[in-house]
């Protein structure tokens, strides 16, 4: 299951909220935690929106939810493997919901796209990095093409910000309908 859902629609925060449900509830295993990891890093524009997103949620306590990746403590690719063996060592039954950014077409850009599936983070600027996730989230901030990281550099901080605020509200809104929480 994929979804596109275009963040300058009205009501996208709800469309992402269903969406993001209806793959939580497809997920074929038994799971007691739902960790949110989100990626990026701080120090690159349109590589911030996973932190972003960790930031918002964090501020919320929901049990048994957990936020792995802020603007004060980020996942990237200096500790994604550290962070990665940490969350299966303390959260060994979990559903974990990879959070990054990405790039692509000019026709996507300000899309967020949401499907079952490992996220591969570090693939717009050819990193080797380990899959990760059940199901994931990622919002397209910018083009693909040539330059990625200078690219990534220069993304306007309000198109990060605009789909990172969209992305967070979706989740926020999915959270407490606890239909979908198998055990917590």
């Amino acid at each position: 299951m994929a979804f596109y859902i275009n963040t300058n629609q009205q009501d996208c925060s709800r469309e992402i909220s269903v969406l993001l449900k209806k793959c939580i509830l497809s997920y074929p295993h038994h799971w007691t935690d739902l960790v949110f990891l989100c990626i990026g890093t701080d120090r690159v524009t349109g590589d911030c929106l996973g932190p972003y997103v960790g930031h918002r949620l964090s501020s919320f306590c929901f049990p048994g939810i957990y936020v792995y990746g802020t603007l004060v403590q980020p996942v990237h690719a200096l500790n994604l493997c550290d962070t990665r063996k940490e969350i299966l060592s303390r959260h060994p039954d979990s559903l974990i919901i990879a959070v990054d950014a990405s790039l692509g077409q000019k026709k996507h850009l300000g899309y967020v796209t949401i499907a079952n599936g490992a996220l591969y983070p570090g693939a717009a600027v050819h990193k080797k990095l380990p899959p990760v996730g059940h199901i994931h989230i990622t919002g397209i901030v910018n083009t693909a093409g040539m330059l990625e990281q200078l690219t990534l550099q220069t993304t306007r901080l309000s198109t990060v910000i605009s789909i990172a605020e969209q992305i967070s509200n979706g989740i926020l809104l999915m959270i407490p309908q606890s239909d979908f929480r198998q055990t917590l």
